[in-house]
């Protein structure tokens, strides 16, 4: 009787452990059900667990076949050294949000030049780490993809080396040429890196932002240069430890103080765009905006400007709150970036009015343009949160056009006046539409629902008020 109950006690042991072991699992799977990761696309979703479990089938595979010398682990401890003593260097500076931009790659590369492609694939999860615990708790799965997406990147750079320094004939007595080819495969594996890098980045960005441009990212002219900066510097790194390895503790003061030009670079940025539409500030958009209208003068080019203000945003604010309304500004600058061409300035004038310049553009084009704005603004799909799961956001705008006709000259003060003038038409018209004034034809059309295009003389409503003057007298 002792042995079945103690046999039972046992036994109910057993089945309490296993119930609290379930509970527990159920409970990890419900936060794993509420991790972010799954708020997103869903396609977005799979493409960036495919990342992560490409690189770990990549990391997996390459372990079995890589030689842990002692030379190979003290070189890696070396170079990771280096990039956490540059992490820690750096980390008063923080980190920005989004694409974000480093100098790490002239420790990676070395890594993935002088050693074995495992070394390359998890080199980039140290710094990962140490940037979420040292500098910026950022979302997890973002850190994993980057993690991942760069570790694919310096993996295909180390392949792409090792790959084609076996097939160049090299040895004894090969003198300069040895050299040359050397630092050319070392060139080419980090553009590899590059390219690769800001392949997969750029997808899951455009996947998240449609309106997110792969030359105002990546092509930029300075982000070019800093591309090829640290390319330089990476080559120089590699050869130094390549001969000497303690050469890289040298090197840590140089690297550092580009990844503070870095910030640098970018603080100039900053102050030339809008903090929260990132388009234009008002400032920089007139100074640029009236480069171009001298430009078109002297060259006899047509050009255009318009005026766009978002109907009773006031309304929206007050009804829905500020964080919608903060909301509206940055889809309306998404949909002017995805709109309007590459050399098209597009800035915040200031509270809910955006303001355009339309370059080589003749009245009627922009008119056109303009309509193609309104009509893109009036369908976008704002949704304000509610215990109802939202709703939607009604958003309409006004524009002023005013053109600068070819042969015309006018100043940028005259051509904003004139759209503003139109602007304020719209707005007395009912709203919700495009008014243009040509500067040497007057008012030349209407467009909007429940319009009809019309032309005026530019004399009617002479005191309509400028937006342009106000700004200059406030």
């Amino acid at each position: 009787m002792l042995g079945i109950e103690v046999g039972g006690e046992a036994a109910g042991r057993m089945g309490e452990a296993l119930m609290r072991g379930v509970r527990r699992l159920a409970c990890r799977a419900k936060a794993a059900g509420d991790w972010p990761i799954w708020t997103l696309p869903r396609w977005l979703t799979v493409y960036v667990i495919a990342v992560v479990a490409t690189a770990l089938a990549a990391i997996g595979a390459t372990a079995t076949v890589t030689d842990f010398s002692e030379h190979n682990l003290g070189l890696f401890a070396l170079l990771l050294f280096c990039t956490a003593a540059a992490v820690e260097m750096t980390r008063k500076a923080g980190e920005k949000g989004g694409v974000v931009k480093d100098v790490q790659g002239v420790w990676e590369l070395p890594v993935a030049i002088l050693l074995p492609p495992f070394f390359a694939l998890v080199v980039p999860l140290a710094q990962t780490a140490l940037l979420q615990l040292r500098v910026r708790q950022a979302l997890l799965h973002r850190r994993v993809f980057t993690a991942a997406a760069v570790g694919l990147a310096y993996g295909a750079a180390s392949f792409t080396f090792h790959g084609l320094w076996a097939l160049t004939p090299h040895g004894p007595g090969a003198g300069f040429g040895h050299g040359a080819v050397w630092t050319l495969l070392v060139v080419l594996s980090a553009v590899v890196k590059l390219a690769v890098n800001d392949a997969l980045v750029m997808t899951a960005v455009k996947a998240t932002n449609r309106a997110a441009g792969v030359r105002a990212t990546f092509l930029n002219g300075e982000q070019l240069y800093n591309d090829a900066a640290e390319i330089c510097i990476g080559v120089l790194v590699t050869f130094g430890v390549a001969g000497i390895a303690l050469l890289a503790l040298a090197a840590l003061p140089v690297v550092t103080l580009l990844q503070r030009s870095l910030s640098h670079v970018q603080l100039v940025s900053d102050a030339r765009t809008d903090s929260k539409t990132g388009l234009l500030n008002a400032a920089t958009w007139e100074r640029e905006s009236s480069a171009e209208v001298v430009r078109a003068v002297r060259t006899q080019s047509p050009l255009a400007i318009a005026m766009v203000d978002i109907d009773k945003f006031k309304v929206i604010n007050d009804t829905y709150g500020h964080l919608v309304g903060d909301q509206v500004l940055k889809e309306i600058a998404n949909a002017l970036n995805s709109l309007l061409r590459d050399y098209d300035l597009a800035g915040r004038f200031g509270g809910e009015e955006f303001s355009l310049l339309l370059p080589q553009t003749r009245a009627v084009d922009a008119f056109r343009i303009a309509e193609r704005v309104r009509a893109n603004i009036a369908s976008l799909s704002v949704i304000a949160p509610g215990a109802t799961g939202g709703e939607r956001v009604q958003v309409t705008v006004s524009i002023g056009v005013a053109a600068l006709d070819s042969g015309s000259k006018r100043e940028l003060s005259e051509l904003v006046a004139a759209a503003d003038a139109a602007l304020y038409r719209a707005k007395a018209g009912g709203r919700d539409q495009v008014q243009m004034i040509s500067t040497t034809r007057g008012l030349s059309a209407i467009s909007g629902p429940g319009t009809d295009a019309a032309s005026s003389g530019a004399s009617d409503h002479p005191d309509t008020p400028s937006v342009f003057r106000r700004a200059q007298g406030s």
